[in-house]
């Protein structure tokens, strides 16, 4: 508002000073370029403020390192970074942890991915699968909160861990990074896996819960 009213005032100044020196057709012509001018300003002020990234990355990798060791890797097709230090991964990714002998501990995958820097948290949404190599156990949802700080995964949603022949399915979890250490927090239930040779080693789409009639 208060640049509007200086822009007005300045245009009244100009037109009172060219009046006494300038002829009636200058005088139109400036009046003209003056109008001009203050509706090209309005025109940047009215413009919508841009909001999307300020950079891509295509098939990104990102290393982290501990005392000269690569202990996590990611690896995306696309990575979006925003002024605010939000990131985006509108394609997802794929994590791996790697000891010190680096070999695999465990990875973390999803469709869809976004980092908050100001909550510093990852949501992943769609087939998002965590998995401990050490003990085989494997998690799947489609919506899951990482907080790399703390080092641990949470959900509410609905969730099956594949665990030693077993599946358990529930509301809700809790686990550390390497998904060694996990809880559901509303179990809904257990059943065996048979031994099936020509059933899959991993699940790649996560067990639904039974609508009820």
């Amino acid at each position: 508002m208060r640049d509007v009213q200086q822009t007005k005032n300045s245009f009244i100044k100009i037109i009172t000073a060219a009046w006494k020196v300038l002829p009636g057709r200058f005088l139109v012509l400036s009046l003209w370029v003056v109008v001009l001018a203050c509706n090209q300003r309005k025109d940047l002020i009215d413009q919508p403020l841009y909001e999307g990234p300020l950079s891509s990355m295509d098939s990104a990798v990102t290393q982290m390192s501990d005392s000269g060791l690569v202990v996590m890797q990611l690896e995306t097709a696309v990575q979006n970074n925003f002024e605010n230090g939000d990131r985006e991964w509108p394609q997802g990714f794929y994590i791996e942890w790697y000891n010190s002998r680096g070999q695999v501990t465990s990875y973390f995958s999803a469709n869809y991915v976004y980092f908050t820097k100001a909550d510093n948290l990852y949501r992943a949404e769609g087939n998002v699968v965590v998995k401990s190599i050490s003990k085989q156990d494997e998690l799947n949802t489609e919506e899951l909160f990482w907080n790399q700080s703390e080092e641990k995964f949470y959900t509410d949603k609905f969730v099956t861990i594949n665990s030693e022949g077993e599946v358990h399915t529930g509301e809700g979890m809790e686990s550390n990074q390497d998904f060694t250490e996990y809880r559901i927090l509303k179990p809904r239930g257990t059943f065996t896996l048979e031994d099936d040779p020509k059933r899959p080693a991993q699940r790649d789409i996560p067990l639904r819960p039974t609508q009820k009639n």
